[in-house]
Order: C-alpha cells, then structure tokens, then sequence
C-alpha cells in the first residue's frame, strides 16, 4: 500500500483496524462520537504517512494503536472544559441578597470608618498605602523612608488597635 498507493490494500487495513481502533478508544474511555473521529483521524495517517512506517521498529498494528493512543492525549489536553463541573456551585450565579445584607455592610462599613478614625495618623497612612493602594511592606518603607520593622509593626498595631474598637463595638451591639 504504501509504496504504490494501493486503494485495495487501504481498504482491507481500514476495514481490519477501523473497527478496532474504534473499540480501543471506547474502552479509554470516548465517547461514540469521538472514537470514530480519532479512529478516522488514524486511518487517514495510514494512508497519508504510509511511507514512514518502519517495519523494523514495530507492527503496523502498533503504529496505529500508538497514533489513536497519541491522538486521544492530544483531545484530551485541548478539551480543558471535561474538567469543568458545570453544577459545581462555585460556577453558580449567587442568589438575591436578602434586604438586610446591605444594610449589615454598610453597618459593618460605618464601624470600620469610624474605628480607622481613631488610629493615630502614621498608623492610618500606612495601613491606607498596604490595603487600599495594594503597597507591599517594602515598598512602603522604601516610599515612607521607613524601615521595614516599622512599617510592620505600625501595621500590626494597628490592626491590633482596630480589631480591638470593632470587639468592643460588637459587644456593645449584643447587648
């Protein structure tokens, strides 16, 4: 076949493997649909590529096992979205928020403000630069002209500072 194009010969290998290759690539796990296209895929690469087959190396029923096996990698690696789980809820749109959520975040918002307000300036300024501006420590010591270990423990102070105002809020809110 592969030396003079034999049509004949094509199609007994193809009426031989297609069948098998079809079969091999539904128990890897294909679907119908699929496997007859990579089976198909294969037996064009036999009649394409004949000429590189080398018998010495393996049997023409190897070749094409490896090709089908190789082919169905290749599917596989394109088609990322098998790996996504459509019903997973993370995908899922979020509900209606209830009434009340917005006014417990503008709540939560107010408390914040107003415990940020009470922060001595240099404390303030820094955790502004580290949470609303995205600036890591170092680059506002190097900004500030501060060193590091100040800048971290102003920061720390200052969370500190504030989760202790928002504490005392809460329980003055429970009670």
């Amino acid at each position: 076949m592969a030396e003079h194009r034999d049509r004949a010969a094509f199609i007994v290998l193809f009426d031989h493997f297609a069948p098998r290759l079809n079969a091999h690539l539904r128990r890897m796990g294909a679907d119908a649909a699929v496997a007859e296209e990579i089976a198909q895929e294969v037996m064009v690469v036999l009649w394409r590529k004949a000429a590189l087959f080398d018998r010495s190396k393996s049997s023409v029923a190897t070749w094409l096992y490896r090709i089908a096996r190789n082919r169905r990698i290749d599917l596989l690696r394109r088609d990322r979205s098998a790996l996504i789980d459509a019903e997973d809820p993370a995908l899922q749109p979020s509900g209606v928020p209830a009434p009340d959520d917005g006014i417990d975040a503008r709540t939560r918002e107010d408390k914040v403000r107003a415990a940020m307000a009470l922060l001595p300036a240099d404390q303030l300024a820094l955790v502004r630069l580290a949470f609303f501006d995205g600036l890591s420590h170092s680059e506002i010591a190097t900004r500030e002209g501060l060193p590091l270990g100040t800048v971290k423990s102003r920061i720390r102070l200052a969370f500190g500072r504030l989760r202790k105002q928002l504490e005392s809020d809460a329980a003055i809110d429970v009670d």
